[in-house]
């Protein structure tokens, strides 16, 4: 691997757990909007993640990593996706969206699962900042070596 690529990959991977913690954050902003440009409540959001080189099957990336290839070249985002669990109903019949019994249906966000996936996309995050602070270290260390 070399020195550009594993710079190439750290910072793939920031750009993917930015558009995560973006994501999760409008997440937490809408967890009280009961009506969209559709009409119906908001729907939580997830990001889904691919490796970059995913052309290849488990045999191609065992031998190209037998023979000291580099077999992945970071992550992409493939998609946002809307979560289709159902929304919570809610009683509160003075509510303007409330249903004739009284009901109304509230986003299918959890702010305490969005707490965590926020967490955890911090810590990737300042994991791949680890990484590339390692790998410019490294480069430094090769710099004085003749000195």
């Amino acid at each position: 691997m070399g020195y550009f690529s594993s710079l190439d990959i750290s910072s793939s991977a920031l750009t993917a757990q930015r558009l995560r913690m973006d994501t999760i954050s409008q997440n937490i902003a809408n967890v009280n909007t009961t009506r969209t440009e559709n009409g119906q409540p908001y729907r939580r959001k997830t990001v889904l993640f691919e490796e970059k080189s995913s052309t290849g099957s488990f045999s191609e990336y065992l031998e190209s990593s037998m023979r000291g290839k580099n077999a992945g070249a970071g992550v992409r985002v493939t998609g946002i996706v809307e979560d289709t669990s159902p929304f919570k109903r809610v009683y509160d019949p003075g509510h303007p969206d409330a249903d004739e019994e009284g009901y109304v249906l509230m986003p299918n966000v959890d702010v305490i699962t969005e707490m965590v996936n926020m967490i955890s996309a911090t810590r990737a995050y300042e994991a791949n900042i680890t990484s590339i602070n390692t790998t410019k270290g490294m480069a430094m260390k090769a710099l004085e070596i003749g000195r």
